[in-house]
């Protein structure tokens, strides 16, 4: 993380095998991201970078350079242009590889480390379905790759606690947990950094973070795009495995946790593991499981489908802090906004002096600390203040601090970016510890267990309206808030 300065230091030299190279995620995020770390001045002094696949994706260096290039160009920050995209191009390579013939890509990566010199460090990202991920995991194993290595495995860890405790086993029968990196992108996010700096560097906002001052909070990640041709993934996860599992626990960790003694891997991530220990198990009566309508007749989607494209639920936490405050998530497709928000509610002050009459609406919000964790992100504090004239009339306002106004973002890395980053420096503090998930999923099992039928929504909505009213109850849901895309 950038408290440790991480961020201005060059990693030791690597050999980055990705996994998958020929897919949708390396070409939108891995290869146009590597590029930009390398015109940035934070790759390694030696590195090479492979991408492998089967051998029925079979590539040569050329093609798999030709392949980068066009995702740099349509998907990067960073255009392929110049001497610095000509000498990142000359340290591709491409190396087929499965289970049964690993050859191709041992040598491949014994021909990368001969060019590097020395003794360089190996770091295997597994941009593969989590199906592939012990099979992988097996082959690093058996052929020794995996020694003086470290993994990067995408989401989902598991569909459920059994299979999240199973791929653990896998994987700690290869590496040790300080060599596995469980990558979110939203916890690269400057924005979700940002949640961390200004709660715990600001002595105007830290002491109100608690039951006594917050009536409850809400983390809010609505999609305004549908499943997009993915049924073959979408079918087998739904919302609730793919966005409330993964990104928004993760989330409420930095928003619920107690200050870390330090911002070190170890005092951070056992602060956000004991957010999930004190974590009640989830009640189905308190989740909302909502499916766009026309989702059923969605190419690969079965008719009689009962996958959730839309998850609401109620979170419970059980500690000093917390206890008694709701915590609301909400996610879906097919939704009116693309947002990411996370909004305290304040408590109303205990003697009210101000007649409810006094209010120039009604139905008028509390106040709310929003942060917007979209980036470049903002944070808005809205309270009520006098509006001018003879008689005592409140008026709700808010006052807004917007990253894009205060901050260039010339220099501002992406968040697999930064986490690529982060990974190669050995930093875990952005990412998930084997003992997080599997109590999340110890936590998610009634969920699981006991799904509530879905819901249906039209596209374009905020859900299904009564349910999500009922789920809430006695506050309100912040968005809509009359910010746009």
């Amino acid at each position: 993380m950038q408290s440790n300065n991480h961020a201005t230091k060059r990693p030791e030299d690597h050999v980055i095998v990705i996994f998958g190279a020929t897919g949708d995620l390396a070409k939108r995020k891995l290869l146009p991201g590597l590029f930009h770390l390398a015109k940035s001045g934070l790759l390694p002094a030696g590195y090479r970078v492979i991408g492998s696949a089967p051998h029925d994706c079979i590539m040569t260096d050329n093609e798999f350079r030709g392949h980068a290039k066009d995702a740099c160009l349509q998907f990067g920050l960073a255009k392929p242009t110049g001497t610095a995209w000509k000498e990142f191009e000359s340290k591709l390579h491409f190396a087929c590889s499965d289970a049964d013939n690993p050859k191709p890509l041992v040598d491949a990566v014994a021909r990368a480390e001969e060019g590097i010199g020395g003794t360089p460090k190996r770091i295997f990202h597994l941009a593969v379905p989590p199906s592939a991920f012990g099979s992988v995991i097996g082959m690093l194993g058996n052929t020794k790759l995996s020694q003086n290595a470290s993994v990067i495995i995408e989401k989902p860890f598991g569909y459920d606690l059994p299979s999240c405790q199973q791929l653990s086993a896998t994987v700690h029968s290869v590496f040790g947990e300080e060599h596995v990196f469980r990558i979110d992108h939203f916890l690269g996010k400057e924005s979700v950094e940002n949640i961390l700096a200004f709660r715990f560097a600001n002595g105007l906002f830290e002491p109100i973070w608690n039951r006594d001052h917050i009536s409850h909070v809400q983390i809010d990640v609505p999609e305004h795009i549908s499943i997009e041709g993915r049924a073959s993934f979408f079918e087998k996860t739904g919302t609730f495995r793919d966005m409330i599992v993964t990104h928004l626990f993760q989330v409420l960790g930095f928003v619920a946790m107690e200050p870390p003694t330090t911002f070190s891997a170890k005092s951070l991530r056992d602060e956000k593991s004991k957010v999930y220990q004190a974590m009640r198990l989830l009640d189905p009566a308190k989740v909302v499981r909502g499916q766009y309508a026309g989702y059923r007749g969605e190419q690969g989607v079965a008719a009689d489908s009962d996958t959730e494209t839309f998850t609401a639920l109620r979170v419970d936490i059980d500690n000093w802090r917390w206890s008694g405050v709701p915590f609301y998530l909400r996610s879906g497709k097919s939704m009116a906004q693309r947002r990411q928000t996370v909004t305290l509610g304040l408590k109303e002050p205990v003697l009210r002096m101000f007649p409810v009459t006094a209010r120039t609406r009604q139905d008028q919000r509390s106040n709310e600390v929003v942060i917007d964790f979209d980036d470049p992100g903002w944070i808005c504090v809205q309270f009520m203040t006098k509006q001018p004239g003879p008689q005592m009339r409140l008026k709700e306002v808010e006052m807004v601090f917007k990253y894009s106004d205060s901050f260039h973002r010339m220099h501002e890395l992406e968040g697999y970016e930064r986490l690529i980053l982060e990974a190669m420096l050995g930093d875990q503090s952005l990412f998930t510890r084997s003992d997080e998930i599997e109590r999340i999923w110890e936590v998610a099992t009634p969920l699981l267990d006991n799904p509530p039928p879905v819901e249906f929504y039209e596209p374009g909505t905020w859900g299904p309206e009564q349910p999500l009213r009922n789920l809430i109850h006695p506050y309100r849901w912040h968005l809509p808030d009359g910010h746009k895309d």
